[in-house]
């Protein structure tokens, strides 16, 4: 039993990442891993959850329902960024369980991350699969491929699993330029719809903002999905105040991915600095996002008119623009692809960090010399991802996914505390006395000895002492002749007529020669009586 809750210390942790040949390479920065963070939390939840919530549960006051959920979302990032600050190793919450509760509890974090991830990137990858074939045929008005995605089959996502498996082994960097390129594209159509919905806006359709409880909803071909609350017995109505905490407890799971990018830890250049600054600055930049999408959807369309399936392409198409759709499903296109990615690279993460913990057979933990990725972790799962035969709703992935993100919420608090208190942490720097040792704890803060402070004569001495030499001056005045005499006889005395002065560099003032008290020796390197 003592081997099963045995924990891995920091430093072991740390000391495994530099030992032996397979090795990480750290190429990310602050920007690689925000831009990490917007790729997999911005899918097309932007695009539909926001017609679900507001169509259903909270009206125009989605809005606030994207800020709660981005609050609780941002506790949770704080735990992600102390703790991956704190132990910069890849494997994320699994690592995090390692340090902190024992071995027995890491193995199940991680296998539980490792199917939550691959199960996530599968239902996207046909979801991304479906969106191509709308694209194709209603942008390129391709007619509809059977052999592309069948009834049994789906070679498009299969296709698109192995291309973007084959980036990921060819470096890290390679894998962020091509996540920061779609990326921006994704984010350029998300900025296009917002300003391009804003000529279209009505005020009275934001009037009532907050719904009364009881009011009618929008038209849905399908029941209201089961909420997070519902899930734990308690059953609020929709709209009203109660309305807003529902929708919140919905387009929670549209900021799911934050955490992904604590699986990059390892190969980042400052963890301390880097990661916090990744994982907040993505939520941040995603929450605006959303809550201007929101504000722009029900500021076309009337609450209570919206389509739940396709809100921002109805929204376009009720105001004379069904050329905008187009661009919608273009940017769900890139947003899916995205997403899939950066699962994928983050499964291999995982499986790398257990494999290297030697919970998985070892000989998974292999990096390449010339790419420096673990592809054998990252080949081996991905014949086995697109298994769904089509994608499910976005909102669905419970204990999978709360497991791993409530895990550092309860143990932040106090186990960290017990983590080595003389490691540097990224996040919470403590101020006084305790910021050295990483805790504020009373009993254990090792006070220094004062030290008496130098008085003012000894300070003066020390500077005058420390101070450059400053350049001769030139002799003026009554002993400038006599100054002169000499200066003539020692040019005169040697051959050729030069000073020894002007030969011999000036001798410069040090620690062990200080400069005597109105001759300070000069700075340059010859004389200026040259």
């Amino acid at each position: 039993m003592t081997n099963l809750l045995r924990t891995k210390t920091v430093e072991q942790s740390i000391r495994d990442t530099k030992e032996g040949p397979d090795r990480l390479r750290k190429r990310l920065g602050p920007i690689d891993l925000t831009v990490f963070g917007i790729g997999v939390i911005i899918g097309t939840g932007i695009f539909v959850l926001t017609g679900k919530a507001a169509g259903l549960l909270a009206g125009p006051a989605v809005a606030l329902s994207f800020v709660a959920a981005a609050v609780a979302c941002g506790l949770a990032a704080l735990c992600y960024a102390e703790f991956a600050s704190t132990v910069p190793v890849a494997g994320s919450a699994y690592t995090f369980s390692y340090a902190s509760l024992g071995e027995l509890i890491a193995w199940i974090i991680g296998w539980d991350l490792m199917l939550e991830l691959a199960l996530a990137a599968a239902t996207v990858a046909v979801g991304w699969s479906q969106y191509l074939t709308v694209v194709l045929t209603e942008v390129f008005h391709v007619p509809e491929q059977s052999w592309l995605v069948g009834a049994h089959h789906n070679v498009a996502a299969a296709g698109m699993v192995l291309v973007l498996t084959a980036v990921i082994c060819l470096g890290i960097k390679l894998s962020s330029r091509v996540n920061a390129t779609i990326v921006a594209i994704k984010v350029a159509i998300v900025l296009f719809v917002i300003f391009a919905g804003l000529a279209y806006i009505k005020a009275a359709n934001y009037h009532p903002f907050v719904p009364p409880s009881g009011s009618a909803g929008a038209p849905s071909s399908t029941s209201t999905p089961p909420s997070l609350l519902q899930d734990m017995g308690i059953s609020p109505g929709a709209f009203g105040i109660s309305g807003i905490f529902t929708a919140a407890a919905l387009v929670f799971f549209a900021f799911i991915g934050f955490d992904i990018v604590a699986t990059a830890a390892e190969e980042t250049r400052k963890p301390q600095r880097d990661l916090p600054i990744g994982i907040i600055a993505s939520l941040a930049i995603c929450t605006t996002l959303y809550v201007a999408v929101s504000l722009v959807v029900t500021g076309m369309v009337k609450y209570d008119k919206i389509d739940t399936k396709a809100p921002l392409a109805t929204a376009f198409t009720s105001v004379g623009r069904p050329g905008f759709a187009e661009i919608v499903s273009i940017g769900a296109l890139a947003g899916l692809t995205t997403v899939t990615m950066i699962l994928l690279l983050a499964q291999s993460r995982v499986f790398f960090a257990m494999s290297r913990d030697r919970l998985l057979p070892p000989e998974f933990s292999r990096v390449s010399p010339r790419f420096g990725t673990p592809y054998r972790t990252t080949i081996g799962p991905a014949p086995r991802v697109p298994l769904p035969k089509r994608a499910g709703r976005p909102d669905p992935v419970r204990a999978g996914q709360l497991l791993p993100d409530a895990e550092p919420a309860r143990r932040d608090m106090g186990a960290v505390r017990r983590l080595d208190g003389n490691r540097p942490r990224g996040l919470l720097r403590l101020r006084g006395p305790a910021q050295s040792h990483g805790h504020c704890r009373p009993d254990r803060i090792q006070h220094r000895p004062a030290v008496a402070r130098p008085d003012a004569r000894s300070r003066a001495l020390s500077l005058i002492g420390q101070r450059r030499p400053a350049r001769r001056r030139p002799v003026t005045g009554r002993r400038s002749a006599r100054a002169g005499a000499r200066w003539a006889r020692s040019r005169s005395a040697r051959p050729g007529g030069r000073s020894r002065r002007c030969d011999v560099a000036p001798r410069r003032a040090s620690a062990r020669s200080p400069v005597r008290r109105g001759r300070p020796a000069s700075r340059s390197r010859r004389s200026p009586r040259c």
